[in-house]
Formats: structure tokens, sequence, C-alpha cells
């Protein structure tokens, strides 16, 4: 019994020993009350000072002297040095980062929970805050004129179309990790791309019309499906690669994105064997066959799969091009009634709309994505082009209008958004590829939109790539002009180019200055025709 009484002792012993070797054991706890960063307060901090002010205040007075190491500033695992300020009261400290800190990064202040108070309570919990520092206001090139940068945008961005063409084919690479695949649609902007660089000097003509013929010779070879192209071919054997397990064949939206580059080639290089050869091309579509038998056109047909894929091109998109080159086809021509029962749903791709005070004539709400309203329009003007539907003027600058105050408006408080800064439209983004819109917003700008809307409206477009150049050039524009997209918020930057947002920014630019693609497209018989058949008019046919 007495062993027993000696061992709890020696254990009761030890304990009291330990408490009292811990000098806070004992103690109670006090409280940070306020934490701000240049007066913000609350969970989320963007846009923050690169010289911040840290307001801490603390419902007991804070010691001194170990607050130096219980308060620290982190980036990418790099401490930076403070700088720390008290009120009389020793209640509110004021903190200050020693040196500026980077633009649009990212760090995180820690207060550890082994602060102590000047009566000794040491801190209830560790705290941890993350911030985001502003956009850097300072130009990052030197200022050029107006014409000067668009001409250094139009010359970087074909880069792509020329110095990164599928060196077998001619033929333009889907993106830039994109190998042997190359792609139908992003070819067709990229002949449109070659007739701008030769206009502007930054290749001859002769040069251009070589390539363009390279990439005819090529399609003359590729595999054809009632005379459409697939999505996707490897530039080495012009073998169909699948876009998707069902899309192994025909895609005529792809084909018909091809034509409007072709087709304008035809009447700028006016080469006998060039033009005969893009001619036979599109002839050869079997555009009537795609109808499966129905009233309007179906987007895919697989030698496999037939017509499983089951997508009628219908409502407002950006296939309009479609419609138009099938109604214009001498050879297998659609009609009518093709259009007015599928493209335009008999009337059902109306809207009508006010979105920011503006109307919206056709398409879903607020829009979508801007590339519908500027695919089709690379070729096709327009300006005093109209049916019973749309005046397509008013259409495509009210769509880039609304795009634009709903960037400005910035229902979600994504950080970057602005009157410069804005354009939704399919892009890369921080998770994977997607068609931002206002009804599908990531944070993420996409330059293509807003640069290949110039054409209509040139003012917002301008002040966009003054933004996007000068203000963020550091961090999206490199090898071949500006890259696909970013998000502010997320501070992120993509490090990739896709043919299909790069080329449109070449033909808009170059619409806009001159309009010459939609010159060069209106005079095709075959255009005029499909308009006409569809009973559009325009000043241009």
């Amino acid at each position: 019994m007495r062993h027993i009484f000696l061992i709890v002792t020696l254990f009761l012993i030890l304990i009291g020993c330990s408490k009292s070797s811990d000098p806070t054991a004992d103690r109670s706890t006090f409280s940070l009350t306020r934490f701000a960063i240049d007066e913000k307060e609350g969970n989320i901090f963007k846009g923050i000072a690169i010289k911040p002010k840290i307001t801490l205040i603390f419902d007991k007075a804070v010691d001194k002297k170990n607050i130096e190491q219980n308060v620290e500033l982190f980036y990418n695992g790099t401490k930076y040095g403070l700088d720390f300020n008290f009120s009389s009261d020793n209640k509110t400290v004021t903190i200050f980062p020693k040196v500026n800190l980077s633009p649009l990064s990212s760090y995180h202040l820690v207060i550890r929970s082994t602060l102590i108070a000047q009566s000794g309570e040491r801190l209830d919990s560790e705290k941890d805050y993350t911030f985001t520092t502003a956009i850097d206001s300072t130009d990052k090139f030197p200022r050029i004129s107006t014409e000067e940068l668009l001409t250094k945008v139009q010359r970087q961005t074909f880069s792509y179309f020329w110095d990164f063409a599928h060196p077998a084919s001619g033929m333009i690479r889907e993106r830039n990790t994109s190998g042997d695949v190359v792609t139908t649609g992003g070819s067709g902007f990229g002949v449109m791309a070659i007739i701008s660089a030769a206009e502007r000097g930054f290749i001859t003509k002769s040069q251009g019309m070589e390539r363009v013929k390279k990439i005819v010779s090529f399609l003359k070879s590729a595999d054809r499906y009632h005379g459409a192209f697939s999505h996707w071919y490897n530039g080495n054997t012009g073998k169909t690669v699948p876009f998707s397990q069902k899309d192994d064949g025909a895609d005529l939206v792809e084909t018909a994105l091809l034509f409007q580059g072709l087709l304008a080639a035809r009447n700028y290089f006016n080469d006998i064997a060039l033009s005969e050869d893009i001619t036979a091309l599109y002839n050869a579509v079997e555009w009537s066959f795609f109808r499966n038998n129905q009233k309007g056109l179906f987007w895919h047909w697989s030698p496999t799969y037939a017509w499983d894929m089951n997508l009628k091109v219908k409502g407002w998109n950006e296939a309009l091009i479609l419609y138009v080159l099938a109604a214009g086809s001498p050879t297998f021509p659609i009609d009518k009634e093709d259009y007015e029962e599928g493209w335009a749903n008999n009337g059902g791709i109306q809207n009508g709309s006010l979105y920011y005070g503006i109307t919206l004539p056709l398409g879903p709400e607020r829009g979508g994505p801007l590339f519908i309203s500027q695919y089709s329009f690379l070729g096709l003007n327009p300006h005093g082009l109209k049916d019973k539907y749309a005046d397509y003027e008013l259409q495509v600058r009210s769509h880039t209008l609304i795009n634009r105050a709903y960037c400005i408006a910035n229902p979600h408080n994504f950080y970057g958004y602005s009157a410069q800064c804005w354009g939704l439209t399919a892009s890369d983004s921080y998770d994977g590829y997607s068609a931002h819109s206002p009804t599908n917003d990531r944070g993420v700008i996409s330059p293509t939109a807003a640069l290949s809307s110039m054409p209509y409206t040139p003012e917002e477009s301008l002040d966009a790539l003054e933004f996007m150049y000068y203000k963020l050039g550091d961090r999206i524009w490199g090898e071949y002009g500006f890259k696909d997209a970013f998000s502010l918020d997320k501070l992120w930057f993509a490090d990739s180019y896709l043919a299909i947002d790069q080329g449109p920014i070449i033909i808009g630019i170059e619409n806009y200055r001159s309009g010459l693609l939609w010159s060069l497209f209106m005079q095709c018989p075959e255009v005029k025709n499909g308009l006409t058949k569809l009973d559009f008019t325009s000043p241009n046919i």
C-alpha cells in the first residue's frame, strides 16, 4: 500500500513540475479584434497596393519584444521584412513591408499563436491571411502610335500562322502544343491571316500564294466525307484525327470556316491554277447531303457512326457562314427552307431583350460568348447586311457592347474587370477550355474577344488593346502575340496560343483598318448567290 502511495505522489510531483516548466500553461488568451489591409476588411483581399498598410487591433496590449518573430509575411516561401508601429496603448499595430511587393502576386501573412500580450496571455489561435497585389499601372513597353501598335500586333500574331505552320502541309496547328495535329477552321483563318500579311508587307504576295498552294495541295489529298473536311488532320498524312469518339468524319462548320478563307484567297491571288483548285474543292462539298433528309443542316457525319452526333446547326451561333456557302453552291445547294426551319428555327433565333440598356436582336441571354458574332463575319461584311430577322451590323455591335457592359458591371466581383479589361469568349482557362460568357463567367478574360471585335467597337477595342499591351504586356504578350487568356482574379496567365483565337485578331484588325477580307469575300459569286437566295440584303451584293 505504501508502495502505491509513493508512486502516486511521485506522479503528481512530476505533473506539477511539467506545468511549472510551461510559463503559458495556465494563462488565458487574448484576441485579434480587427485585421485590415489598406483599410479593407473581410476574407478576400485583392488589388492590394505594393506597399500595403496592414492594421492589427488586439483586445490587449501586445508584447513588442516578441512580435517580429510571430508576425511574418511570405511569398512562395520567402520571408519579407516588416516594419512595426505601435499605438500608445500597444493594442494597435500598423505594419508595412520594408520593400515594395511585386504586382499581381499572392502573399500570406501569418500571426502565430505564440504571440504574447504584455500581461502574459497568449494569442487565442494562429491567423493566416492571403492577399494579392494590384496591377502595376506603369507601361511595360514604350508608347508607339496606334497604327504602329496595330501593325505590331498583326505582325507578331501572324508568326503563329507562318513560322509555326505545319512544315509538311502548311496547315495550321490547333494550338502551340499540338505537334502534327492541324485544324481545318483554324487553317481557314490562317489563309486570311496570310492575305493580311501579304497586304501589309510582312511577306511578299508571291510567298503568300505559294503557302496557300501548299495548303490546297494537302487538302486535295486529305480525307474527305461527301466532299467535307474533318475537324482535325495529321499534318503529315492527311488522315483524319478524331476530335471525339464519334466526331471522326465530316465537320461541316469547320469546312465552311475553311472555305471562308480559301474563297477570299481565290480572289486575292488571282492565280488560275489555284483558283481552279479552290473552286473544285468547294463544288465537291455535298452540302445538301448534310440535311439528313430534313430541313436544315447537321454539323457532323461519320463513316462509322453516321448521324449519331445528331447536332443540328440551328439558332444563333458562329455558323451563319455555313448556310450562306451551302445556299450558294452551284452543285449541291440547300434551299431557303433549310435556312428558315433549320438555322432561323422559324424565328426562334430572335431575342429582342434589353441588357444593360442595349437591345440584342438575336441569340441567347446576354449574347453568349463573343466568338459567335465573329467567326462568320471575318468574311461576311455585317455593315448593311440585313434579313427579316436582324440588322447584322446592329447584332454584332450590340452583342459586343453587352459583353463589355457585363464585365464593367462585374456581378461576381472578379478582380481586374473594367472598361479597358473586358471580353468573354471561348478560350483556355485555369481549369480547362471553356466557352466564357455572361452566363458562364469564371473570371477569365480572352484577348481575342475584344481585339477581334475592333471592326464593330473600335474605340472600346482600342482601349482594351492599349491596356493589355502596355499594362499587362509583361504577363500576356509573347512570341506569337497575345497569349490565349488570363485571370487577374486568380493570378493565372495562359502559356497557350490557339489558331481559332489568334486568327480573328489579325483578321478583325485588318477589316477595321482596310476592310480587305470583307471586300475579297463579298466579291465571290457563290457568296452573293447564297445571300440573295436566303433573302439577305446588303450594299455589297
